[in-house]
């Protein structure tokens, strides 16, 4: 009698963790993809930020996507024909075919960025606007900017890779140090 022999599976860490991707949405449905997400079971994040809006008559502080058309999934590729056949989805956001993954560390430092609320403490030392420096400690550590200055407060220039654009963060000084030479944002 002929035994069929099955293959073992094999655990593949790539294929079994979860990942972060952009998700681009129809113009100013962000709010209902993301109650659609939550039905659904899908991990999501929608960064929302206070902006001042002018009317002709008065000015109001509205609660706003950070990144309009986009919200954040963190999904197996297998879930992902569920996540563009979501209401209001477009796309999952890439390069050709391929959804780009976005390091943890990115959707860390956006998190840091919407609940940032600590002032610059001290002036920095030996650093000089334009260089790039790197977050010692804190939830965004290990990342790569460049020191702006604003308002008279330094500023951490992070690119989000997938989605295309920069975010300027409010980060101590105390939480920066000189990037390493040959380093590249």
């Amino acid at each position: 009698m002929d035994r069929v022999q099955r293959p073992i599976p094999v655990e593949n860490d790539e294929t079994e963790r979860p990942y972060w991707y952009a998700v681009y949405t129809r113009s100013k449905a962000e709010r209902k993809v993301l109650a659609e997400f939550e039905r659904l079971g899908i991990d999501s994040y929608l960064p929302l930020v206070v902006r001042i809006k002018q009317w002709s008559d008065r000015k109001k502080k509205v609660l706003e996507p950070l990144f309009r058309s986009y919200i954040f999934v963190l999904t197996h590729e297998s879930d992902h024909f569920k996540v563009v056949q979501t209401e209001g989805v477009l796309k999952i956001v890439g390069f050709g075919k391929k959804p780009v993954r976005i390091p943890d560390q990115q959707i860390e430092a956006i998190r840091f960025y919407v609940n940032e609320h600590e002032q610059e403490e001290e002036d920095p030392e030996n650093l000089s606007i334009g260089q790039l420096v790197r977050v010692k400690h804190g939830p965004m550590e290990g990342l790569i900017g460049r020191l702006v200055r604003q308002k008279n407060k330094y500023r951490l220039i992070v690119m989000i890779d997938a989605v295309g654009r920069s975010l300027t963060i409010n980060i101590p000084r105390t939480r920066v140090e000189p990037a390493p030479p040959g380093t590249q944002t």
